[in-house]
This record gives structure tokens, sequence and C-alpha cells, in this order.
């Protein structure tokens, strides 16, 4: 309990020297006792000409620089989340980068022992610096069977140091909530809760080399597009091995233009195989930024780094290809009806009016020059838009927007004309007549048949168990809420019984450096 209490006020202290609290309290106008509270932890010799003259979201980000990795790792998430920190926080967030001072060699080593062995650890051979250091883990490079590889490694303890921040992080949204319910409307616990199921994934390694290997197998048929190999019998939970990019960082223009790689083309690369990604395999890297990608002499694209990665299902996916493509033709009257069919909007909303609006957003994009129109900013003037609509934010069409205004924006460092658009059509025409055309409808109608007619001899059955399970649920001997709902309110009851005790702390801790200060 000490430990959570003396991180909740290293945390409150980073806020408010930052000042970040006191814009925050200027928007939710907290209590009198709150606000001194506020004073009292931004006490500072830090001049306040100098945090004026910086952006509250420059402010923000360092403060969670200075607060460490779990921090680190919420502001890259909330920088993904424009829904609830605003889109001007949210873009200064995404800047955020992830970077530490490495942790010793000898460490590193002991950590690849413990994880495979010391057998397995001596047929690894010229073990480098690290090259690479970040909040989670670092990167060394070696050679095994005279092969290069790339080796993640875990940070000692990391798990750990985890766990203990974001129980702390989970009792500042409650405190938070509690004292300030304006504040509710962020779901700051909620927030919290998703990073934790986050970073457990990302702490274990076998999910970003599973990751990988997905990939890999989505996009071997994929144009210039090529995904390390990963080695499994030198990959645990802890290290991570993947086959050692031959290229180049796709940031080095010079270096490019030596290789003589066509930039236009390799623009065009990058946005079209993001798209068979998210479109065409519902699956796709979420973090596609110059530092993750490579290219080799022969112009292939090599992304690394696959601890981010989204998902949209099959409902998502054509509802993403026809808005686009609708977009792109200028029928603002379809799009309104995709996001009609597919129960996105509420069936009370107005369709027209909502065409409308969408109107409003399609026709000032492009009456502009063709190089300013951003398809990700499109989706995010579109998600703006629904709100008014009632429709439902879902955080996968988020991470998607923001992967593609990061796409995008490496696409025009290459080709500062690029036509977004028309490098795209190619992409969605072909999906939505493969999948949206006459001929899928067709199959589609004879693949349902066909399970319908093999499930016919079980519909008996299956009426009499349903009958069962209705009788069960009827008397209550049945619960209706799913698993991860029951654990999520468990953990909110459980933080709410430590939230008295830290407020009366806290209380005490006030009082005494108001005694002190006066």
């Amino acid at each position: 309990m000490i430990k959570k209490i003396l991180i909740l006020l290293k945390i409150g202290r980073a806020l408010a020297k930052s000042s970040t609290l006191d814009y925050f309290g200027a928007i939710y106008k907290p209590n009198i006792f709150i606000r001194g509270l506020i004073k009292i932890f931004g006490f500072t010799s830090f001049k306040k000409k100098q945090l004026d003259s910086k952006s509250v979201g420059l402010r923000l980000t360092e403060a969670l620089k200075e607060l460490g990795p779990t921090f680190i790792k919420l502001g890259q998430f909330l920088g993904t989340r424009p829904d609830i920190m605003g889109k001007e926080l949210a873009v200064e967030l995404q800047s955020l980068q992830d970077e530490l001072p490495p942790f010793d060699m000898e460490i590193a080593k002991q950590s690849i022992i413990s994880e495979i062995g010391i057998e397995k650890f001596n047929e690894i051979k010229n073990l480098s610096k690290p090259i690479a250091a970040a909040s989670i883990a670092q990167v060394h490079f070696a050679e095994i069977d005279n092969k290069n590889y790339a080796i993640k490694i875990l940070r000692p303890q990391i798990e750990k140091r985890f766990n203990e921040e974001l129980e702390s992080l989970m009792l500042f949204a409650s405190i938070v909530e509690t004292i300030l319910p304006k504040t509710k409307r962020l779901k700051l616990i909620e927030v919290v809760h998703l990073l934790r199921e986050i970073t457990a994934i990302e702490m274990d390694l076998r999910f970003e080399a599973s990751a990988g290997s997905e990939l890999k197998n989505n996009t071997t048929g994929d144009p210039k597009f090529k995904v390390p190999n990963i080695n499994w019998d030198f990959t645990s939970k802890r290290i991570l091995t993947s086959e050692k990019v031959d290229g180049i960082k796709i940031k080095d223009l010079d270096k490019i233009n030596e290789l003589g790689i066509d930039k236009k083309e390799l623009a065009r690369n990058v946005i079209q195989n993001f798209l068979r990604q998210a479109v065409g395999d519902g699956f796709f890297h979420g973090d596609m930024h110059q530092g993750n990608l490579f290219v080799d002499k022969d112009g292939n694209l090599i992304p690394v780094d696959f601890g981010i990665m989204g998902r949209l299902d099959e409902d998502n996916r054509k509802y993403l290809a026809e808005i686009l493509y609708g977009f792109i033709q200028r029928d603002y009257e379809k799009v309104a009806d995709v996001h009609f069919i597919a129960g996105l909007v509420p069936p009370d909303q107005n369709k027209e009016s909502f065409s409308q609006a969408l109107r409003s957003i399609g026709e000032p994009i492009f009456g502009q020059s063709i190089k300013n129109i951003s398809a990700g900013k499109l989706l995010a003037q579109l998600f703006e838009i629904t709100e008014r609509f009632n429709m439902a934010t879902q955080p996968q069409l988020l991470l998607l927007q923001k992967t593609m205004v990061v796409v995008e924006g490496v696409a025009r460092t290459l080709d500062e004309d690029a036509n977004i658009w028309e490098i795209s059509k190619p992409v969605l025409e072909g999906w939505l007549k493969k999948e949206v055309g006459p001929e899928a409808k067709f199959n589609q109608a004879i693949k349902t048949t066909t399970q319908v007619m093999d499930r016919l001899p079980e519909l008996p059955g299956m009426m009499d168990k349903a009958s069962k399970a209705l009788e069960l649920l009827a008397a209550g001997t049945v619960a209706s809420n799913d698993e991860i709902a029951k654990k999520f309110e468990i953990e909110k009851l459980k933080i709410k019984n430590q939230q008295n005790k830290i407020l009366i702390f806290v209380l005490l801790v006030v009082i005494s450096l108001l005694i002190i200060f006066n």
C-alpha cells in the first residue's frame, strides 16, 4: 500500500509540475480543496514562463517521460484515442518516443540463458551491444547457424514494475473520477484496464512473434512486401529472435536515391500494402512509422516490430472499403447507406441529414489540391460527425485511422505529390468486386444454405438445449454477464475499497504540508 501511495504522489507531482493539472483543472473546475492540493503538488522552482511557452500536449509528454516506462506506454496508447483526449492532445502524444537507456550486456546474456538454456545460448555467436532500447525491451544483433538475426530481450523485472504502476494508475483513475465526476466521460478506469490487457500481451514476446508470423503468412503473395522470418527455436516468453533486416530505413532518402529505388513506386507500395492488410486480410501493422519500415536493394518494403497490431472483422472491412470508395466516387448517399445498413448509426437518426453531414466533409476536401487530401484525416472528421448522430466509437477503427495518417505521412515523405486516392482505388475496387459483388453474394448464399441444411438434423436437440438454458436463466442459476465484465467489476470494487484509505492518507499529507508552508 505504501508503494502505491508513493507512486500516486509521484504521478500528482509530475502532472502538477508540468502545469497539466492546471489545464485539466480549468476544464473540470474542481473544488477549493482539490485546487489547493494541485498548488501544493506543483510547488517547484520551475519558472512559469518556461512552461507557458510549451503546449499542453508537449508538457504532458514531458511529464509522462519523467514518470517512466509505464506512463510512456500510457501516453502512446492515449495518442491513438482522440475520442478520449481530444484531437490536438492525441496528435501531440503520438510523438512520444519510447526510448530508454539500455541495460547491461551481462544481464542480457543471463536473460537469454534463463529462457533457452546454456546449450542453445552457446549456439548464438557475435552477440552485439544493444542497437535499440525501449521501455519494455531492447534489441541485439547476433549470428545463429551462420545466419544474421535480431534478438529482442525483455527488461529485467519489467512485468513487476508495470503491474505495480498500473495498479497505482487504476487507483489514481478511481480517485479522479470520484472527486471530479465530470471526468467519468473520459472512462479513465476503462483506459487503464485496457492498457493492462495490452501490456500483458506485449510482455509475452511469443504473442509478438505470432503476430509477425501471421502477417508474413497473410502477405506472402503481396508485391514488394517482405516480413522477416521468426526463429521459433530461439523465441520464448522473454526473448524474440527474428531474421535481421537487410535494408535501410525508409526515412534515409539519400541512401534510397543512391540505390536507384523509385520513390514514387515505393510510396505507392506503402499505401497499397497497408490497405491490403486492413481491407483484404483484416489484420494490419498498427505502428507503421518510419522507424519500423525498411527498404532492401530491390525496393521491397520490410516492416519490423509487431507489438501493436490491429484487427477488423468482415463487417468493418466492408464498412471501411465502401466508405473510402464512396468518398472517392463522391457518392455520399451510398456512404450513408453503408452506415445505416451496418448498424453503425442508430436507425432513429435521419439518413438524409447524415448524408448532408458527409457531404460537408467530402466537398471541401475535394476542392483542395489533391496532395492535401488525407484518407486518415477524412476518417477522423467522419468519426467526429458520427458522434453527433450517436454512433458508438470503435477503438479498432480509431487505431486504423491513426495508422492510416502515419502511413500517408510516410508515403508523402517519399513523394509529396502522391495521390492517395488514385493509389487506393485499385485495391479498394478489386476487394469490393471480389467480396461484395454479385458473384460474392451468390457464393455467400450457397454457403449459408449449405450450412443450414447441414444443421437441420441437429435442430430438435438444439431447441431442447435452448429451452433448458432459458429455464436456468429464468431461475437465476446461470449468470448472464460474461467473464471479462465480471472481472472488471470485481477490479472496480477492489480499488474502491482501497480508495478511501488513500484519500484519508492524502488528506493528512495535505494538512501537514499546509501547516509547513504557512
